[in-house]
């Protein structure tokens, strides 16, 4: 087992970002919580991996399925469709989204770097994440109005929810080859346990 400070998550600018001009920002914000960025790819991500990166089963369609047709009935829309069509509709949707233009692709390294990570971005829903956030600062889109529209809800930022989903992740998109082994001087600041020969 890897010590904690090597732990890494992957992230994605998600097409929303990288037109908006928010590379730089969300980058500079991983930075300063001291995270260490040992991979970067710029990609139009391909529909296939899209379907495997979000890897979900006919259980988890037919569950978000039930919960479209309560909104969409709640809503007005038609619901005409089984559940589980309406759940597929959601990977359809975030996938013809991802895949529409370039992404960044990332992989962020540093103590508890997925817990690190997911915070600094905020929750799923940018109406709700918490000010200070990526998504409760930079975006005003809503899961209400992204089901009105019918499409995937513009958040800026994918981030892996757990270590297992990280390496999962970072193995469908990058090769080992891609990801760098190199030490940031100010690791010694964050982790060094005695801060020897700093006083001249």
């Amino acid at each position: 087992m890897n010590h904690p400070k090597k732990e890494r998550t992957f992230v994605i600018l998600k097409p929303d970002a990288v037109q908006r001009g928010l590379i730089g920002e969300t980058i500079k914000r991983f930075e300063s919580a001291g995270l260490k960025l040992t991979a970067m790819k710029f990609t139009v991500a391909d529909e296939d991996r899209l379907w495997k990166h979000y890897n979900k089963d006919d259980a988890w369609f037919q569950k978000k399925g039930e919960l479209s047709v309560k909104n969409r009935i709640d809503m007005g829309m038609s619901a005409d469709r089984e559940p589980i069509e309406y759940g597929k509709d959601i990977v359809r949707a975030l996938v013809k989204f991802m895949s529409c233009c370039p992404v960044v692709m990332m992989v962020w390294e540093g103590n508890q770097a997925v817990a690190v990570v997911k915070k600094i971005v905020g929750g799923t829903e940018p109406t709700t994440s918490d000010v200070g956030t990526i998504r409760g600062d930079l975006t005003l889109d809503s899961y209400e109005l992204s089901n009105r529209d019918e499409r995937a809800v513009r958040n800026l930022v994918h981030c892996s929810d757990e270590v297992s989903e990280a390496e999962r992740e970072i193995a469908l998109w990058l090769t080992a080859e891609e990801i760098m082994s190199y030490r940031l001087v100010s690791e010694q600041i964050l982790y060094d346990v005695n801060l020897d020969g700093i006083k001249e």
